[in-house]
């Protein structure tokens, strides 16, 4: 599963396990728009970090914090090259 699709999954399995509703997912999406809250994307965060062995914003201390989904996906996807 490519980077991008395993984010989209965690997205919308998060979403539907908290009952959250989710916003159509595209890359110029706000996250905080998205519906989902901050428990959400520390959960996203982590269950990614266990799937793909990083985590982007602990990474570097100098990461920029990603505004949309499409910043979010290239964040995971510079951080797995």
């Amino acid at each position: 599963m490519s980077v991008r699709s395993e984010v989209i999954a965690q997205f919308m399995q998060v979403a539907e396990e908290q009952d959250k509703p989710l916003a159509p997912l595209a890359d110029d999406l706000p996250l905080l728009e998205s519906g989902l809250d901050s428990l959400c994307f520390a959960v996203i965060v982590a269950r990614l970090e266990d799937v793909l062995g990083v985590d982007p914003f602990s990474a570097a201390a100098d990461a920029p914090f990603p505004v949309t989904l499409g910043d979010f996906v290239k964040s995971y996807e510079d951080a797995d090259a």
